[in-house]
């Protein structure tokens, strides 16, 4: 079973409250090589129009790399509330 069909299984209970919060001034004025939009094994982090860094946490793995990659702390990032985000499953 490869990866894909592996993170398939996988069920994702949605919060209406984010758990990943992007701080656009941060983000903007000082983050030249965005590292957040290669470095998400779910690939949620995009450009809008405007140029500006999107995420889209419904998706989000919780594995933190975004957290780690960005060294202007540019993001405000914790687990899902008790109940919520990544329910892995093994098939």
């Amino acid at each position: 079973m490869n990866i894909e069909a592996k993170l398939g299984l996988d069920v994702f209970k949605v919060d209406t409250e984010p758990h990943i919060v992007i701080k656009h001034e941060i983000c903007q004025a000082k983050c030249q090589i965005r590292y957040c939009l290669n470095i998400c094994p779910a690939e949620l982090y995009t450009l809008d129009k405007q140029d500006e860094v999107q995420v889209n946490y419904e998706g989000c793995l919780e594995c933190g790399a975004c957290l780690m990659a960005c060294e202007h702390e540019a993001l405000t990032w914790q687990y899902p509330r008790a109940g919520y985000g990544v329910q892995y499953r093994f098939g």
